[in-house]
């Protein structure tokens, strides 16, 4: 082994693993370093921290006393990591040593982010950058310089890529005319040629291969195969279904072989025992449907009790998440929470995907841009009147409940004055958004400044509505050593109702982090099934 770098600090500088934001926000990986094909370079990332505002918390174990735990951790309009990229040539470490990837002027020139690397060829890499304010994505394509043992950047483009045999031309997915999402063919300098169209996105571009293109498609979860000029074939159209309706797909190296991963029910084993003693289990129906409202198409998923009856009227829970790029709505099977309350309660499920969600075109993703926490909550509030003028809703037993964003999201919802719920939950909520990460937070609102949209961070938190809290039951819920929606969101949710006098309900998890694990979960969920049974005035 060969050590490369020697400048390394807990908390202040990473080399080949990002801190916290990048992490959680940016890469979506433990690791920061890239080999190339051969293996002869290897590119790395640098992440420095060292002017980044800590957060700290305490960690309360079996000690006589606390451990402070201390994360930096940007928060919007917080100072960021400074990135820089450096590749070194593991034939020779020593030799040259690490080389930095210079950062596009474009870029440069104010605050930015790199947001991935890819090897093109063994001695071509394409960087993707963005700025700050995540309004302008910059790539640029590097290509080794053996004379000068440099990388040199001549080029750049916008968005991402998929890079065909010739490694010049390249594939990617943006919006077309009509704001969807389609996948367009771009070489060197040329206009875009889109590939495909219609009022559908394309989600992910799997594999190019010399003469074919292998693709995800939304909610038709089509992988189409079609070469250029675009000729289609559908690989899962006709697949059994009544089985399946949403598939992902994996592709051997060149895509002589793919393998189809259907989320269905399997049968793994007979079982005939287990069977038998489940005859008096029923599971839920579920189905998909949509509501039109205002020219705007809200996608549902309904989850009914086994014997559900229309002429009845049963109490509803809607279940919300409802951040930007997010989707509740799939036709995906799953046994969860709300299965129990649907099959065993006798309570009426909803999701809905509103303004914000993905996979429906730019007009509905976009609308909530720089105005988090509106449309997203008059959305829910829209579905639950549709729903109770289905007929079997009962109007005076209606919840919501949601974690993390959709904690937000049920927050305000519950703190709407519509009189439209009973009850409600909030699991780690986000209160204000000049409290959560700067890469996530600003790619929606913007900046908390006065030039920019400080107003409506001010505006859309859920402290400032606390006096319509008065008039509904909440129970607010969080882990004490959540590193990724920090407690101080909970902490002053409660301290403004406590301010206004409002009665509420809370329940906290010492040393638990976002996703509330281990026994603190059945207690979770045992809690909240109580307050919704109380709730809607269900026998134990």
């Amino acid at each position: 082994s060969f050590q490369i770098t020697f400048n390394g600090k807990e908390n202040k500088i990473f080399n080949g693993v990002p801190d916290w934001v990048y992490e959680e926000e940016m890469l979506a990986t433990k690791y920061a370093l890239w080999w190339s094909p051969n293996g002869k370079f290897l590119a790395y990332a640098e992440f420095n921290d060292t002017e980044i505002p800590v957060i700290a918390y305490s960690y309360y174990g079996d000690e006589q006393y606390p451990r402070t735990i201390n994360i930096p951790y940007p928060k919007a309009g917080a100072k960021n990591p400074v990135v820089r990229v450096f590749i070194i040539d593991a034939t020779y470490p020593d030799y040259v040593g690490p080389r930095e990837v210079p950062v596009p002027a474009i870029i440069a020139s104010s605050d930015y982010y790199f947001s991935w690397l890819t090897w093109v060829t063994d001695d071509r890499i394409c960087l993707q950058w963005l700025k700050r304010i995540q309004n302008v994505s910059v790539l640029s394509i590097c290509d080794f310089r053996e004379d000068w043992q440099t990388w040199d950047c001549p080029k750049f483009f916008v968005s991402t890529p998929v890079f065909s045999y010739d490694a010049i031309s390249y594939y990617k997915i943006f919006s077309d005319k009509d704001g969807y999402k389609h996948i367009h063919y771009i070489k060197d300098t040329e206009n875009a040629i889109q590939i495909t169209s219609g009022k559908w996105e394309a989600i992910n571009i799997f594999r190019v291969t010399q003469d074919s293109l292998l693709v995800l498609f939304s909610f038709s979860s089509r992988i189409s195969i079609g070469g250029y000029p675009p000729r289609k074939k559908c690989v899962t159209c006709h697949l059994r279904k009544e089985r399946c309706q949403y598939y992902t797909a994996s592709f051997s190296d060149y895509a002589k072989y793919y393998a189809l991963v259907c989320y269905e029910i399997k049968i793994l084993e007979e079982n005939k025992e287990l069977e038998n003693a489940l005859k008096n289990i029923k599971l839920p129906k579920e189905e998909i449907k949509k509501l039109e409202v205002d020219e705007i198409t809200l996608w549902y998923k309904m989850i009914l009790p086994p014997q559900f009856d229309k002429s009845k009227k049963y109490p509803l829970l809607i279940q919300v998440y409802g951040g930007p790029c997010s989707q509740s709505v799939r036709s995906i099977f799953a046994i969860s929470w709300i299965s129990y309350l649907a099959s065993k309660e006798g309570i009426v499920i909803a999701l809905v995907d509103g303004r914000g969600t993905a996979f429906q075109g730019d007009k509905l993703l976009y609308a909530v841009y720089r105005k988090l926490g509106v449309y997203e909550v008059e959305d829910q509030i829209t579905a639950v009147r549709k729903f109770i003028e289905m007929g079997f809703i009962d109007e005076k037993r209606i919840a919501i409940w949601g974690w993390s964003y959709g904690g937000y999201v049920s927050s305000l919802a519950l703190a709407s004055g519509t009189g439209l719920f009973k009850c409600g939950i909030a699991v780690a909520p986000v209160s204000s958004w000049e409290y959560y990460a700067s890469i996530y937070t600003e790619r929606f609102m913007g900046l908390p400044t006065k030039d920019d949209n400080l107003k409506h961070y001010k505006n859309s938190t859920v402290m400032a509505r606390a006096e319509y809290f008065r008039n509904v039951d909440y129970l607010l819920i969080h882990g004490t050593a959540d590193d990724n929606v920090h407690f101080q969101n909970s902490a002053q949710i409660a301290k403004a109702l406590v301010n206004a006098q409002v009665d509420f309900q809370a329940m906290w998890y010492s040393d638990q982090n976002h996703g509330i694990s281990g026994l603190s979960t059945k207690h979770l969920y045992t809690h909240m099934t109580h307050f919704l049974k109380q709730c809607f005035s269900l026998s134990d």
